[in-house]
């Protein structure tokens, strides 16, 4: 099975994927980045983008599991995806983006339930429910400490 270019620069999360350590950390890199771009933040903007990533995703992750592996390190386009749900509604201030990048990574490599179960969903799925479920985790969690800071902060 071929992988085209389209497809490996979405699937590798532009690429990420082939970063031989911590491509999971790249991956969650490049989609902060991408946040970082002006107006990214609009939250109709990303729900628009992290759905067309899952729906162009799921295709994309059934052939990088034919082509390296279940549940592949060089597909990153679920990195991407949680690490903008964890992003979603925030103030787009650096120190909260960054304890939000921390949030969802210590999240995605820990996979509290049901994320680690969910990565056995066959099809194409379970690659990219866990990191679905992981960036939740990390948006509620993130929300509650931003919520709880206004309160204490004024």
């Amino acid at each position: 099975m071929q992988i085209n270019f389209f497809e490996k620069l979405i699937g590798s999360g532009f690429y990420t994927g082939y970063v031989k350590k911590a491509s999971g950390t790249f991956g969650s890199l490049a989609g902060l980045v991408i946040y970082l771009i002006p107006g990214f933040e609009n939250p109709s903007i990303m729900i628009f983008f992290i759905t067309l990533f899952i729906l162009i995703g799921l295709p994309i992750a059934r052939k990088f599991e034919a082509v390296y592996g279940e549940d592949p390190k060089e597909y990153t386009n679920d990195e991407v995806i949680g690490m903008w749900i964890t992003l979603l509604f925030i103030p787009k201030k650096i120190w909260w983006m960054l304890l939000g990048f921390l949030i969802w990574r210590a999240l995605d490599i820990i996979k509290p339930f049901p994320a680690r179960k969910l990565e056995s969903v066959k099809n194409g799925w379970g690659v990219i429910l866990d990191d679905i479920m992981a960036g939740i985790y990390s948006f509620i969690l993130l929300q509650l400490i931003i919520f709880y800071f206004n309160k204490i902060v004024g």
